[in-house]
């Protein structure tokens, strides 16, 4: 009974496989298809050197994955690449990059079947586009702000770095931006915003303090490209800042000062250095009681000095004050005015004349040599002691009892070995001129100190007595300005020179009796220049070739002559 049963059912299965069910995927009843791609379809900025590959569902017959079955085309123009298959998956590699920003098609065709010879339903198609030109450029750091080696930098300062490109944000943190000092690391936050990144100190930095900036290889532009190698900068911060007030050192003249010369330039002396633009005529000033004494202030280093446009007053109290707007580099200024007065010296009136004493008798007077170029012409007396007569030479003299005379001199002429009372006469006034001398050295509190720094040409000198501890020269005219009682002296501690045919001139009533030249060198008179007033000088005195000379020329050692015009004064 059961073999009755089964029979019929395997009859029935012969019959249907013999009327038609002849093909193979009507038996297995499942086709291949396509159930990946990359990229996927509509897929947008595709890396131009990028290999287009499908995934099937079941393993295919690979002769039937071709370039044939496989086909990558731009727009109606197929790419050229070669294609292929392993497992389950297919790979197109075209034969050189792709375009850029440009839509490609790919295209799987029912040429392609799987093992057991079963096509694909249908094409499969998909599409993507391409990208741009890839990033290959390494980022570089283009600016720090402190630039590298910068110094004076803020305490507060935010740490700026700036890139050649927009960089990943992801890797600007504090691994890969780094702030030092020595080899502590400083704490901060990290941020970034396109091509910029900022460290932000946790606190203020130390003063006076060298840091170092780094940003590491672990920096990345957006298409991941690295800097070449870490960038290193160093800054140095301000050092700390300066709260202390200036203050005054010192003042010339001192405050309460008297005797001060008229000629004197005012300094003052700060405890450090100040600002150049707050030392000014507004800021230091001189006045006269209340009147405003015209000068010009000048700074350098620590020491501010006025000097007054015209000689000050004899015998007058004068007050200087630097103000509060003076102010040192770090804008801090001084806690009060200073001010402080001083009384100048020279009451001219009081100046009295140089005593000659027997002196006074001659025109030239000398202790060693009067020696003559003829021919001179000169008036007054002429004195040689404790030198012989020999020692006067170039006059043609004419001996006379106790004297001689010369067609040269309007006057007489006396030496040491002459006959009574010459002698003694002499004697005496060379004693008197040595006292003279020292009476003209001696005085005291100067109106003019080292006036012109010796170079007196070109300037009007007025009355009162005048100092230099340098030689004096007369490069160019000078006058010599005031009444016929006024009285000048010039205290020389070296020589005193007068250039070729340079004048003094007397204005005013001046005369030269009363006009004293002390110096402790020599006296040289340049050729054709003119000279007035007493010379005592502890050396010689030369008239060069035509100097003509208005006084007396008295030498403590000789006086040379050479074709000149002397006369009384």
């Amino acid at each position: 009974m059961k073999l009755k049963k089964v029979f019929p059912i395997i009859a029935m299965l012969l019959v249907v496989l013999m009327t038609g069910c002849n093909k193979k995927e009507d038996f297995t009843g499942v086709r291949p298809k396509v159930i990946s791609t990359d990229p996927v379809s509509e897929a947008t900025n595709i890396a131009i050197s990028s290999k287009i590959s499908a995934i099937f569902s079941v393993a295919m017959d690979s002769s039937t994955i071709t370039n044939t079955n496989f086909v990558l085309k731009q727009g109606t123009t197929a790419v050229s690449g070669e294609v292929a298959y392993t497992g389950i998956t297919v790979t197109f590699t075209p034969a050189a990059d792709l375009a850029t920003n440009t839509i490609y098609t790919a295209t799987i065709t029912t040429g392609a079947k799987d093992e057991s010879g079963i096509a694909l339903a249908k094409d499969y198609t998909w599409n993507f586009t391409t990208g741009g030109v890839p990033d290959l450029t390494k980022p570089t750091v283009t600016l720090t702000d402190p630039l590298n080696n910068a110094t004076g930098v803020s305490i507060s300062k935010l740490i700026v770095v700036t890139f050649s490109e927009s960089m990943d944000p992801t890797t600007l943190n504090s691994l890969t931006y780094l702030l030092k000092q020595g080899s502590t690391s400083v704490s901060g936050a990290v941020t970034n915003s396109g091509t910029t990144a900022t460290f932000t100190p946790a606190s203020n930095l130390e003063y006076g303090t060298v840091y170092t900036g780094m940003i590491t290889t672990g920096a990345k532009d957006l298409a991941g490209n690295a800097l070449a190698i870490n960038h290193t900068f160093s800054f140095t911060t301000v050092n700390t800042p300066d709260l202390a007030l200036p203050m005054v050192n010192s003042t010339d003249p001192l405050n309460n000062a008297t005797g001060v010369e008229r000629n004197k330039v005012v300094v003052l002396t700060f405890s450090e250095a100040m600002d150049p633009s707050t030392i000014n005529s507004t800021t230091f000033t001189l006045n006269q009681g209340t009147t405003a004494v015209s000068g010009t202030v000048a700074y350098s280093g620590t020491t501010a000095t006025f000097t007054p446009s015209n000689v000050l007053a004899a015998s007058t109290t004068y007050t200087a004050t630097i103000t509060t707007g003076a102010k040192d580099l770090a804008g801090n200024a001084l806690a009060a005015n200073i001010v402080w007065s001083f009384t100048t010296g020279g009451a001219t009136s009081d100046l009295a004349v140089v005593d000659l004493g027997a002196a006074g008798n001659y025109v030239i007077l000398a202790k060693t040599a009067i020696n003559n170029i003829p021919i001179s012409a000169i008036t007054g007396d002429l004195g040689l002691s404790p030198a012989a007569t020999s020692y006067i030479t170039g006059f043609a003299l004419t001996n006379a009892t106790g004297y001689a005379t010369s067609t040269q001199v309007t006057g007489k002429l006396y030496a040491a070995d002459m006959a009574d009372p010459t002698p003694i006469n002499l004697t005496t006034a060379v004693e008197n001129m040595i006292t003279a001398y020292n009476d003209a050295a001696g005085r005291l509190s100067p109106d003019f100190l080292e006036l012109g720094t010796g170079n007196i040409g070109g300037l009007t000198l007025v009355p009162g007595l005048y100092k230099w501890t340098n030689t004096v020269t007369l490069p160019s005219d000078v006058t010599i300005s005031g009444g016929e009682n006024d009285v000048w002296i010039f205290q020389i501690a070296q020589d005193l020179t007068v250039s070729n045919g340079v004048n003094v001139t007397l204005t005013g009533g001046a005369q030269a009796k009363n006009i004293f030249w002390q110096l402790a060198g020599t006296a040289t008179f340049g050729t054709t220049s003119h000279f007035e007033g007493i010379i005592l000088s502890m050396t010689g005195i030369t008239f060069q070739t035509g100097a003509s000379f208005k006084g007396r020329a008295l030498a403590q050692t000789a006086v040379v002559l050479d074709g000149n015009a002397v006369i009384l004064p």
